[in-house]
C-alpha cells in the first residue's frame, strides 16, 4: 500500500464518516477496487484517528466546558452532565465491540452485505423526515437515550451502516434537540474510537502498510473530515438530513446486485 492509495482512502474516510453514509462500507468497497486482498483494520483505525482529531478540533469549546465542570464538581450543569452521558453511552458500544468483535470483523469481507446494508442506512435516515417538526426539544441526554444512541453506535460497526446517521436519528427519535443529537453522536464516537484502536494495534499490520503511508491517511481524513464535519452539523440543524437517503438507496443497490 503506498501514500497516494492511503492518502485517497484518508479523503474517503474524511467525507464518509460525518457524512451518513458509511464510512466503513465505502472503504472496504474501494479497498476491493483498489485490490487489496484483505481489509487492514489498522489502516481503517488509523483513519478513523484522523476523523478523530477533526471531532476534537470542531468541539474543542464543548470539550473545553465538559473537562473545566467536572473539575468543579457540579454534575448538575449542562456540560457535565453531557460528559457523564456519553460515558455511559459507551458501555453498551464497548460490550457490543468486545463480544461480537470476531463475527463483525468478518463482515468486512463481504461487499453484498455491504450493499444491504447501506440501503438499511438510506432508510435509517429517511426516517428523519417523519420527525414532525418541533418534536426535538430536549436539552439533556439522559439515561434512556445515551444507551440506545450508545447501542446504535456499537452495531454500526456493521460496514455499510453510518455511525453517524445511526447515532443522530436515534438521538432525534429519544426527542433530543437537533444541535444536541448532533454534538452528542460525534462526542460519544471519541471513546470508541480510541477503545477500537487500543483493541485493533496489529504491529505486523502495521509492517505490511508502513507509517508514512499510514501519516498520509491520517491527515487527508482528518482535514477532509473537518469540512464534512461542519457541512453535516449545518445539514442536522436544519433537519435534512434524509437528503442522504437516495445517494445510500442507489450506491447500496448498485453494490449489492453487482455482487451476486
Amino acid at each position: 500500500m503506498n501514500s497516494f492509495e492511503t492518502t485517497i482512502l484518508g479523503i474517503i474516510q474524511g467525507l464518509t464518516e460525518f457524512l451518513p453514509v458509511s464510512s466503513s462500507g465505502h472503504l472496504v468497497l474501494f479497498q476491493n477496487m483498489l485490490g487489496f486482498k484483505e481489509p487492514e483494520l489498522l489502516l481503517d483505525c488509523s483513519l478513523h484517528l484522523g476523523t478523530l482529531l477533526a471531532v476534537l478540533i470542531y468541539f474543542r469549546t464543548d470539550l473545553k466546558n465538559m473537562v473545566m465542570e467536572i473539575w468543579k464538581g457540579d454534575l448538575k450543569n449542562q456540560h457535565a452532565s453531557l460528559a457523564l452521558w456519553v460515558v455511559v453511552g459507551s458501555v453498551p458500544t464497548a460490550v457490543i465491540g468486545l463480544v461480537f468483535k470476531a463475527p463483525l470483523e468478518r463482515l468486512f469481507e463481504s461487499v453484498t452485505i455491504v450493499g444491504a446494508m447501506l440501503i438499511a442506512t438510506g432508510i435509517i435516515v429517511a426516517l428523519t423526515r417523519m420527525i414532525p417538526e418541533g418534536y426535538g426539544t430536549r436539552t439533556r441526554v439522559g439515561l434512556l437515550a445515551a444507551l440506545a444512541v450508545g447501542t446504535a453506535q456499537g452495531l454500526a460497526i456493521i460496514p455499510g451502516i453510518s455511525r453517524s446517521g445511526a447515532t443522530i436519528v436515534c438521538a432525534l427519535l429519544f426527542g433530543l434537540n437537533r444541535d444536541l443529537a448532533g454534538r452528542f453522536s460525534f462526542l460519544l464516537s471519541i471513546p470508541a474510537i480510541i477503545g477500537a484502536l487500543a483493541i485493533q494495534i496489529d504491529l505486523d499490520a502495521l509492517e505490511r502498510v508502513g507509517l508514512v503511508p499510514l501519516g498520509f491517511g491520517f491527515f487527508s481524513s482528518a482535514i477532509v473530515g473537518l469540512l464534512a464535519l461542519k457541512l453535516l452539523m449545518g445539514i442536522v440543524r436544519k433537519g435534512h438530513l434524509y437528503y442522504f437517503a437516495p445517494y445510500c438507496w442507489a450506491i447500496g443497490l448498485v453494490v449489492f446486485f453487482s455482487s451476486l
